[in-house]
């Protein structure tokens, strides 16, 4: 039976790469992210180029939606086996400290910090019954070092990465392995490591070498 990679939050740049990637490795491609025919569309150029791939939408602050996403990629195109979390944050995650509020907080520990634990407690169950897994974490610098210029970003990848550690713990000698990639400065920029397919490629060795829990695209500085 194949397997799939979920990537949740895919558009075209890292999300298209990785799945290439994984769905050149045998994988069964779900791209889930917030508009149906934006997936629908980059499923089809991947199934043009031999992926089984599908598309499903959900925004990852609706945790029933997300879930449901989740389901119906298993049911159409087989078990998960692998998960990459790295859907882009809103702008207005980005104010400064003394300007966040509150409320300005929700939204972003929503998105990285409950939309992850839902994806987990759905998931985990059938990676344990395949014996094996993988989750992928993807975040920027200020997961490791906060930023006051991007103040909910920085505490809700904080909180992303304190629940991604644990789980790696936690699940270390089960046939399951949790995994951060911290991309400093962003996609692209001219940088080569930065591009999606090298990024894409670390990935991928993450999933396959199984080795610490976290890596770095390149050094902070």
């Amino acid at each position: 039976m194949s397997h799939t990679f979920a990537v949740i939050g895919a558009g075209p740049g890292l999300g298209a790469a990785v799945a290439r990637r994984f769905g050149r490795e045998g994988f069964h491609v779900a791209l889930v992210a917030r508009t149906q025919e934006k997936v629908d569309t980059l499923a089809t150029e991947l199934r043009r180029e031999g992926i089984e791939a599908a598309g499903f939408a959900a925004d990852v602050r609706d945790r029933a939606a997300l879930t449901t996403a989740l389901t119906a990629a298993a049911e159409q195109l087989g078990p998960i086996e692998a998960v990459q979390y790295s859907p882009v944050p809103a702008r207005e995650f980005m104010k400064s400290l003394l300007e966040t509020t509150p409320e300005d907080l929700a939204g972003p520990l929503e998105f990285s910090v409950l939309g992850p634990v839902a994806v987990v407690q759905h998931v985990l169950p059938g990676m344990r019954e395949l014996g094996r897994g993988t989750f992928l974490f993807v975040n920027g610098a200020s997961a490791v070092r906060p930023r006051g210029a991007v103040t909910g970003t920085s505490v809700a990848f904080a909180g992303e990465s304190a629940y991604a550690q644990l789980l790696h713990d936690e699940l270390a000698g089960s046939g399951i392995h949790v995994g951060q990639l911290i991309i400093p400065r962003g996609i692209g920029g001219g940088e080569p490591s930065h591009e999606p397919d090298a990024l894409a490629d670390r990935l991928w060795e993450i999933h396959s070498e199984r080795g610490p829990f976290r890596t770095y695209a390149a050094n902070l500085d």
